[in-house]
């Protein structure tokens, strides 16, 4: 007997501050979360798995229409001809009062209920299934201890959405200890909500599978379902899938001594050529970090729009396809002559940076700008906070574009 474990599809996720940097690739980009589950549709059919779960966040959120749902159903119903049975949990992003749209699913599908732990049986399969939706966004309890006992003769399946025992970057939803999942007396407990691959155990076996599909670039790397194998009533192999068609990669370059934007552009092409090759015929969305002392620094930071457009040629010069989502420059300037204008506007930068009073005006009127932009933008743009070490890159960042605008001449003394 075969199943499939799959958690935070996250469906129609919106993206909106990824979606007005990606132009005209934006519907390619904010679509993955679709095609991603089209994929595992179809693997299912194509390996004739038994059974599969889903361990909450199936949507990111309410849908702004039907047609979130009724994406979700044509799939559901692509299984249910192939004779396979689904059952699902809701998690903290779709949970039973976060939805004010409904819609019908097939007969394959059994939505656990959020009132209460429940169980369902699948005796031609020898498998039970434990588990409980979330009733609300904010589940705050334990939810394990409620969790039916497991059936006698059966393979016993847990489906949970948990921050477990607290992860990094996930809110502390339905907390529980590992020793509580263990002493359940489960074959197998399949978990939602933290959207990176981990086995937290193999005895039993206690399994993260990530999410479906990378959203941003927090998300790099192989995303994908578990497939897990039960022979003789235990667990035989536990298989990572990948399904996502948008791979996420943050590339950092180290530019040192490059004199120029074309001396340097090279090492980055290089770099891309690489990622592609990970990426394993998926499209690549790619953050690159130049990062190193040079004497490119001004131009690299103090240029920005030429330096996106360098590196969207390399792009298309990559083999395979690539997007370059950003990026970030965090070089460094080599010794830069002290004499004449540029001089008397270095010692001036240098004034400000070191007077605490100065910067605290400015970080002020910085705060105050960002205040004015959308949290979701400003979260994807990394600006939520201004990190002492963000800050730093904002002023150097300022800093190169006055230098670079004094030596190309746009600023006369």
């Amino acid at each position: 007997m075969r199943f499939i474990h799959a958690a935070d599809l996250h469906l129609d996720s919106p993206l909106s501050g990824l979606r007005d940097r990606a132009g005209d690739r934006a519907d390619d980009i904010a679509g993955a979360s679709r095609r991603a589950f089209d994929n595992l549709v179809a693997f299912a059919i194509a390996e004739a798995v038994d059974l599969v779960v889903i361990a909450g966040d199936v949507f990111d959120g309410d849908w702004a229409d039907y047609n979130s749902g009724l994406f979700l159903v044509r799939g559901l119903e692509r299984l249910n001809r192939a004779g396979i049975p689904v059952v699902l949990i809701r998690g903290n992003h779709d949970a039973a009062n976060q939805m004010s749209r409904r819609l019908s699913w097939p007969p394959n599908v059994r939505e656990l209920s959020s009132r209460a732990p429940e169980t369902v049986l699948y005796e031609h399969l020898g498998i039970a299934v434990h588990g409980q939706s979330f009733p609300n966004r904010a589940v705050a309890e334990n939810l394990v201890p409620a969790y039916p006992a497991p059936q006698a003769g059966l393979f016993n399946i847990g489906v949970l959405h948990t921050s477990a025992d607290g992860r990094s970057g996930h809110d502390p939803y339905a907390p529980c200890s590992l020793r509580d999942l263990t002493l359940k007396g489960y074959d197998y407990w399949a978990l939602g909500h933290v959207h990176t691959r981990e086995v937290l155990s193999t005895d039993p076996w206690i399994v993260f599978p990530g999410n479906l599909q990378g959203r941003h670039v927090n998300e790099p790397g192989a995303k994908g379902f578990t497939l897990v194998t039960v022979a003789g009533g235990r667990v035989s192999s536990v298989e990572h899938v990948p399904v996502d068609v948008v791979r996420w990669a943050t590339l950092r370059i180290d530019v040192s001594g490059s004199p120029t934007l074309d001396e340097l552009c090279p090492r980055i092409g290089e770099a891309i050529d690489a990622a592609v090759a990970d990426a394993e015929g998926r499209t690549l969305a790619v953050r690159l970090v130049l990062s190193g002392a040079c004497a490119a620094h001004v131009s690299l930071a103090g240029d920005p729009e030429r330096l996106a457009a360098e590196c969207a040629s390399l792009a298309l010069r990559a083999r395979g396809d690539v997007w370059v989502e950003r990026v970030e420059v965090q070089t460094r300037a080599e010794a830069v002559g002290d004499e004449g204008a540029l001089g008397d506007v270095l010692a001036l930068i240098e004034r400000v940076r070191t007077d605490a009073g100065e910067i605290d005006e400015i970080r002020v009127a910085v705060e105050r700008s960002l205040d004015k932009v959308p949290a979701a933008i400003r979260e994807e743009a990394e600006l939520a906070t201004l990190s002492p070490e963000r800050w730093d890159r904002i002023m150097a960042g300022a800093e190169a574009m006055i230098l670079h605008r004094l030596s190309a001449g746009s600023v006369r003394s």
